[in-house]
């Protein structure tokens, strides 16, 4: 990263942001005040930057945030960070103003970002139908086709092949699980939005199930071995199929993971559709359920992912049985998928031949 100290850089956005009569004078490592050799790490290393401009001699500090633990593994993590420091710093009576937030481009360059208010992504266009269509398909009309059968092995075949490729870095495995059980948007994140007429009922089992996925987190933590590449949002509409191809939407939550994400992330659909269905799971959905678990593990020789997967089923379980997210899920449903998730919890390994049993709580 020393291009991006260089002098002539810092010049270069300075005269951008504040105008072409900015000449830097000097640029130094800035020590915060107070600093002693007690503290041994630090997000970031500020940089004093002595310029000058019509105004006069002026000073003002550059500041990044390195990559690490703490959540700042990825770029968007410190940028989050970088960004809410921008809003943040200027609303306090006597904090040191932010002048502007800014970011490095491939190269040196920069962009000033002091004025923006949201951020968009541009992807290209992906062709198909959301594989969602076919499950609906299959729960209403009760037929299943080969290329049904085909489609759920080239999506196995799919997670079996990203899943084989391996990360080192054991905190990011840490930090996935930590996600999973108390980021907004997991399993914590889903209970505290459940809606308040549902709490009397439902208030005392989401209580049982989080405080059990706590303890799964230990449980699971330090399985580091276990991180790989992943989707981290495998489910039906985030696949579209063209024909008998297929393309990927909405990768969420980081790189890297457990692959028991996506497999109960797509499995667990298997089993909400024909619970819809039937109220139980059997027929087509059981035998892709069912067969999608087998090839999977003959695959991968992953047994292990049988003793992991149960917080993320629950993850699943929440989103389906969530009044806001699936309104016109029938009561019975929602009831079953309690049970699942309540069932799972208490074992210390999944096994798919039981899925039914754990439906019945």
């Amino acid at each position: 990263m020393s291009d991006i100290y260089s002098p002539s850089q810092v010049e270069a956005y300075l005269r951008s942001f504040f105008g072409p009569s900015v000449r830097v004078l000097k640029q130094s490592i800035l020590a915060k005040p107070g600093k002693g050799e007690e503290k041994g790490y630090g997000y970031g290393t500020p940089l004093l930057i002595e310029y000058e401009d019509k105004g006069g001699p002026q000073k003002a500090v550059l500041h990044t945030v390195k990559p690490g633990p703490f959540g700042h593994e990825h770029m968007s993590d410190r940028a989050q960070s970088l960004l809410w420091e921008h809003a943040a710093f200027n609303t306090l009576p006597k904090h040191v103003p932010s002048l502007d937030v800014g970011a490095f481009r491939a190269g040196g360059t920069t962009v000033s970002l002091g004025n923006v208010e949201e951020f968009f992504t541009l992807t290209k266009y992906g062709p198909g139908q959301p594989y969602a269509e076919d499950l609906e398909r299959i729960r209403d009309t009760d037929v299943l086709s080969d290329n049904d059968i085909a489609r759920a092995d080239a999506l196995c075949d799919y997670l079996s092949e990203i899943h084989a490729v391996r990360s080192v870095e054991s905190g990011l495995y840490v930090r996935r699980i930590r996600e999973l059980v108390g980021h907004s948007e997991c399993i914590m994140g889903l209970i505290d939005n459940y809606p308040p007429e549902s709490r009397p009922v439902l208030g005392p089992r989401l209580a049982a199930i989080e405080k059990q996925c706590v303890e799964w987190r230990w449980r699971l933590k330090q399985r580091v071995h276990r991180l790989r590449q992943v989707h981290g949002d495998f489910h039906p509409w985030n696949i579209l199929f063209d024909v008998n191809d297929f393309c990927l939407l909405d990768r969420s939550r980081g790189e890297w993971g457990d692959p028991a994400d996506d497999v109960a992330c797509l499995t667990m659909n298997y089993l909400f559709f024909s619970l819809q269905r039937s109220r139980r799971v059997e027929g087509h959905f059981e035998r892709l359920f069912q067969r999608f678990w087998k090839r999977y593990l003959q695959a991968t020789g992953d047994k292990e992912m049988l003793e992991v997967v149960a917080p993320f089923f629950v993850f699943r379980g929440l989103v389906m049985a969530h009044p806001v997210w699936y309104p016109n899920v029938g009561e019975e449903v929602r009831a079953m998928l309690f049970d699942f998730m309540e069932s799972v919890l208490a074992e210390k390994s999944f096994d798919p031949e039981k899925v039914n049993v754990y439906c019945k709580g």
